[in-house]
């Protein structure tokens, strides 16, 4: 099978196949799940196929030629093959944990088709190399997210299902605003303009953006990954299932905006010193006060959620610093690469496992629970090895992430940025141990606690084991991250 075989594979096995799952439901809600576990793990072997040649420089690409540069572009160089691998790695985890999770709720046809269909369109945009076919891609994630996010559909889930929408819509409005500027800058009008310009990423390498153009696309950027000021969306979004939670909060969602700043920001144009700076003012008062608003939470899943927003900056840190030029960038850029791919593993971790307390407990309420090691103690050594990966204890994945941006802060020399994050640090220390002490150790406070099923726990406890093997093997990941990152770097 060829590469671009498998490329195709990877972003239309999930897209084409979801709208086939409602239709298998009629064979059995098991064959349905199952078909559903199949097709993400099916994308996720296309992705991982596609490594050698990512790795080696030798992107798989196709292209299919449309009027007025809107040509259908896919294209598998390192850092998409780096991104793909992580979401359906992690995707697949999540949909074999919902098996369990979900039985027992109304509207699973629903539930299996948007998961689906949520990956594969993650997949369509990390692929995508033309700016609105990353855009329409863009848009799908965002109408899948919103029915998950109000997958209960009481009142209180709908709204806030629709504050999602309406905030990240709002953004990715802008951004549209932002390419159609590119667009008519480099000559996407009239249809005969030369190939080489208009929304094609490879011939906008490397041209230039106007301040209004950037600031458009950085306002759809900042939305989608609830980035200091539109953050307030993500932790309302704690009231979908805790699978969908994760999906959003760790394997593909608020990722994507990170994945676009990559692309647009350091692979394709140069923002400027201001620009970078401006970014990483805006990352480190992010990655504070939402640090900050996890000390004093008092809902698991809205402290994860807070936790998620901090650590995205993080991953802003790196990339932006990654944008100067010298071996900073190399190590910056790696770094923000390991820490997209640590912060998954374990964050979706945190997620599943809160998922296991508030379905055993009936509870979020960090105040109601307490004494849980006793009854549910796989759960709660899957929790504690999660947070040490996201606090950045060696020799868990997340402490070298958390190393190497701070070593690029520091040789490009932001020593006041990067105590503000080193803050950010110590706050997540704080939040995470402040959260499993009152969930997991004391006195028992539920008699109805019990350990989750099996697939549950295997699920979380697979996670865990991940962060920490990404960790004690963390050769094969940096240098797949670095082999990524030097491509980014035109190196």
């Amino acid at each position: 099978m060829t590469n671009e075989t498998l490329l195709l594979l990877a972003v239309f096995i999930p897209i084409a196949g979801a709208f086939f799952l409602p239709l298998l439901k009629l064979a059995g809600a098991e064959v349905r799940n199952v078909a559903a576990l199949c097709l993400v793990a099916a994308s996720l072997a296309c992705s991982l196929a596609l490594i050698p040649s990512a790795m080696a420089g030798q992107p798989a690409m196709i292209g299919v030629a449309l009027p007025y540069g809107f040509d259908f572009i896919l294209r598998a160089d390192g850092l998409a093959v780096f991104t793909a691998a992580m979401s359906s790695l992690i995707s697949s985890i999540i949909v074999l944990y919902s098996m369990s999770y979900i039985s027992h709720y109304e509207f699973q046809d629903e539930y299996y088709f948007m998961v689906v269909l949520f990956l594969g369109s993650m997949m369509g945009l990390v692929f995508s190399a033309n700016l609105i076919w990353l855009y329409v891609f863009w848009e799908l994630t965002a109408i899948t997210s919103w029915r998950l996010i109000g997958f209960f559909r009481e009142k209180q889930q709908v709204v806030r299902a629709d504050k999602a929408f309406l905030v990240t819509g709002f953004g990715a409005l802008a951004m549209l605003a932002g390419f159609v500027i590119l667009g008519v800058q480099h000559g996407a009008f009239p249809a005969n303009a030369p190939p080489i310009f208009g929304f094609n990423l490879l011939a906008l390498r490397g041209k230039e953006i106007t301040a209004l153009a950037a600031g458009l696309i950085m306002l759809g950027i900042l939305s989608k990954s609830a980035t200091l000021p539109f953050q307030t969306w993500l932790p309302d979004a704690g009231v979908a299932p805790s699978p969908v939670t994760a999906l959003l909060h760790a394997a593909v969602l608020v990722k994507i905006g990170v994945y676009v700043y990559a692309r647009l920001f350091v692979v394709t144009f140069d923002i400027g010193q201001w620009g970078r700076t401006a970014v990483l003012v805006v990352a480190a008062a992010s990655a504070l006060i939402s640090a900050g608003a996890a000390l004093k939470e008092t809902d698991l899943k809205r402290l994860i959620a807070y936790s998620t927003i901090s650590q995205i900056a993080f991953i802003f840190f790196g990339f932006a610093v990654g944008g100067w030029t010298g071996k900073a960038a190399e190590i910056g850029v790696t770094g923000a690469l390991l820490y997209i791919l640590m912060h998954g593993l374990a964050k979706g971790g945190l997620f599943l496992c809160a998922g296991i307390v508030e379905q055993r407990t009936h509870t979020k309420d960090l105040r109601q629970l307490g004494g849980l090691a006793r009854t549910m103690p796989f759960t709660a050594v899957a929790f504690l090895l999660c947070s040490f990966s996201v606090m950045g204890i060696p020799p868990f994945g997340g402490f070298f992430a958390k190393y190497m941006v701070f070593s690029a802060a520091a040789e490009n020399g932001h020593l006041w940025i990067g105590l503000t994050f080193l803050a950010a640090a110590f706050m997540t220390i704080a939040y995470l141990f402040r959260a499993f002490t009152m969930v997991f150790l004391g006195e028992p406070k539920s008699s109805q606690a019990a350990e989750g099923s099996l697939v549950m726990v295997g699920s979380v406890v697979s996670l865990a084991a991940l962060s920490l093997a990404a960790g004690l093997f963390i050769n094969p990941c940096a240098q797949f991250a670095q082999a990524a990152a030097l491509q980014m770097l035109g190196r």
